[in-house]
């Protein structure tokens, strides 16, 4: 008997050695990977910030860029944005840390689908057509990344930080993530307008050197070429669509390019092409709603960009008859 209890003790006192290994294993485990988690959600939120650095550094101080250049940069840093969201959804997150992953997530949701906006509307906002609509739309996004900085302060970073201590790890904290400066001046829409208008080249400023200046190289309507000088039989079975095809012919990247349909002096319908590298030709698509009827003329205005001094052959009247 007392061979079997000194056994049977000497059994237990080995699975409690056994138990309390594999716990102490467990929990070891547990916290490399709350550790891990942190360490690369403070890798994100670093280079996020490097990323705000440039984005708002350049549009408080565009230096020498060009539109095009700017535009480039921007794009570049959209580019950044989406690939942070990326790795922010592919993280190995542990199970305590969920409520703070879903946060993180929409934190980064916000901020790429900020600067996918701002990235759409920079070229209209740097040309002359539309570039008061598009400035306000980018000032409207600056209050999108100031929501999701105020969601990391106030939920994101307190949870994280919280679960680490709670589990002992008091080395692997997160820091502050703020996209939008501080202090920002950027949510007031007159701002960003101004910062735009300093950028060479851009519709708000000086014109950029060299030749500058635009052509209508062609019209047609749903497919069908326009001629001047001859009648064109269009279909009248389908909404029109007039599609203006623009060359630049200067030396630099135009930007805001406004055309405009006027159909037998009436009221002008106005379409844009956001840009059109030099050399290259772009087509602005208009419909014409409500459909005309019958023989009309129709007249085709490509309005100049700044440092432009020929202009004769920005314009041409069609005459279409819609059957």
């Amino acid at each position: 008997m007392l061979r079997r209890g000194l056994a049977l003790g000497g059994g237990l006192v080995v699975l409690i050695v056994l138990v309390l290994g594999i716990k102490g294993c467990l929990d070891a485990r547990a916290n490399r990977e709350l550790s891990d988690y942190a360490r690369n959600v403070t890798q994100i939120v670093e280079e996020t910030k490097q990323t705000s650095k440039g984005f708002f550094g350049k549009l408080a101080d565009p230096g020498s860029l060009s539109v095009t250049e700017f535009v480039a940069e921007v794009n570049a840093d959209r580019s950044a944005m989406d690939n942070y969201r990326t790795r922010v959804e592919g993280l190995s997150t542990p199970g305590d840390m969920s409520h703070a992953q879903n946060a993180l997530e929409l934190v980064y949701e916000l901020r790429a689908s900020a600067m996918d906006e701002i990235a759409e509307q920079m070229s209209t906002a740097l040309g002359d057509a539309g570039s008061a609509k598009a400035t306000a739309v980018i000032a409207k996004e600056m209050r999108t990344l100031l929501a999701a900085d105020t969601l990391y302060a106030a939920v994101v970073r307190p949870e994280i930080n919280h679960v680490l201590e709670s589990n002992g790890i008091s080395d692997s904290d997160v820091p502050k993530s703020v996209f939008l400066p501080e202090g920002t001046k950027w949510l007031d829409e007159s701002a960003v307008a101004s910062a735009l208008g300093s950028i060479t080249g851009s519709s708000t400023g000086e014109a950029s050197p060299g030749v500058h200046g635009l052509g209508l190289l062609g019209v047609s309507i749903n497919g069908t070429e326009l001629t001047e000088g001859l009648t064109t039989s269009v279909s009248a079975e389908e909404t029109p669509e007039v599609e203006v095809e623009v060359q630049n012919q200067g030396e630099s990247t135009e930007n805001g390019i406004s055309v405009s349909v006027t159909v037998e002096g009436g009221t002008a319908v106005e379409g844009s092409i956001s840009t059109i590298e030099a050399g290259e030709t772009a087509t602005a698509t208009i419909p014409l709603t409500p459909a005309p009827s019958g023989e009309v003329a129709l007249e085709i205005n490509v309005d100049t960009v700044p440092g432009e001094e020929v202009s004769t052959n920005n314009e041409g009247t069609f005459t279409v008859a819609f059957e």
